[in-house]
């Protein structure tokens, strides 16, 4: 089972982002982001839709239900 948080984290470094990046492109405090990333927190249905466009992912994807990261 692929747990979020360190999907997310792996997901951001394989587009060579920084944390800080992808808070300012979701519309998010560094601090916020970070939380998700360290598993402090869970985003939201709005957050994981602005990720999941940000990475170019689907949502499945993002969230580690599959392993094809197209969008259908």
């Amino acid at each position: 089972m692929i747990i979020f948080k360190d999907h997310l984290r792996k997901i951001r470094k394989s587009k060579k982002a920084t944390q800080k990046d992808v808070a300012i492109a979701v519309g998010v405090s560094e601090r916020n982001y970070q939380d998700w990333e360290y598993g402090n927190i869970k985003p939201g249905f709005d957050a994981l839709i602005a990720l999941a466009d940000y990475f170019d992912v689907s949502l499945d994807y993002l969230v580690g239900r599959s392993d094809d990261p197209t969008r259908h």
